[in-house]
């Protein structure tokens, strides 16, 4: 996959539903809600830029909302619930798109792919074509909505409540699995001093060895530190240019 020169930009809608009620306490708005603050440090170390509906919209106004700019994914947060005639009784991960929108079908498949990583029963996550949500059939960027589990199920909305950081992380890296981009931890921003025995330190556009060097830095000079990747590279910003480098060869000053 061809590598992003710019920052994607994405919709994100938490779901505004108060009135459906976790049979565990709580609310699907209230939830999904926690999903979104959670993912937005993972967001932003990952340069995914993003706007976020309200509490007090609706789906239609969401989706007016994100049809009135460009944006790379118009991402769903919600939770489900059965039918009346078998509350309680189903459980699993349903990830909705658009049956003809390649994008929004890659992008669904990708996130139902790593959420199988952490939900408890993987064959019981799986993509699902439709054309009756809006926010998948009424979007103008391609759209996916992720059902998380069956909050009326006691295990599934269990799972929910004590995921909430977890499923953050998850989809978040599927975002950047999505669109070919680095995932960054955001638990650093730190000052640095590049500590090498001899030479320069590169700076490099992405987290590879082989990644265009956009910048050389020397031994001693300081530099930022903005997040980290789970594979030993920093993200940094050098005198204003952001980039990546090899974490063993940057010292962290203390906080």
């Amino acid at each position: 996959m061809e590598q992003r020169t710019y920052s994607p930009i994405i919709y994100l809608s938490p779901s505004t539903q108060d009135w459906n009620y976790y049979v565990n306490g709580g609310t699907e708005e209230y939830y999904m809600n926690l999903v979104a603050d959670a993912m937005e440090p993972y967001l932003r170390a990952s340069n995914i830029r993003f706007v976020r509906n309200t509490p007090d919209m609706t789906a239609a106004s969401s989706i007016r909302q994100s049809n009135q700019a460009h944006y790379d994914l118009h991402l769903a947060l919600h939770s489900n619930a059965a039918p009346e005639t078998e509350a309680g009784q189903r459980q699993g991960v349903e990830v909705y798109y658009y049956p003809t929108s390649t994008n929004g079908q890659r992008a669904a498949n990708i996130i139902a792919e790593n959420l199988k990583k952490i939900y408890p029963d993987p064959e019981n996550v799986k993509t699902i074509p439709t054309t009756r949500l809006g926010e998948v059939s009424k979007t103008r960027a391609p759209g996916v909505l992720v059902e998380f589990a069956y909050h009326d199920n006691p295990q599934d909305a269990q799972w929910i409540i004590d995921h909430i950081g977890t499923i953050a992380k998850n989809v978040v890296e599927s975002l950047t699995e999505y669109f070919g981009i680095p995932f960054v931890l955001p638990d650093l921003e730190r000052r640095g001093v590049v500590s090498v025995q001899w030479g320069w330190l590169n700076i490099r556009f992405q987290p590879n060895m082989d990644a265009p060097i956009i910048a050389r830095a020397w031994n001693g000079n300081p530099i930022q530190v903005l997040g980290r990747t789970e594979d030993g590279w920093y993200k940094v910003d050098y005198y204003g240019k952001e980039g990546f480098a090899r974490s063993e060869y940057i010292l962290l000053r203390e906080r």
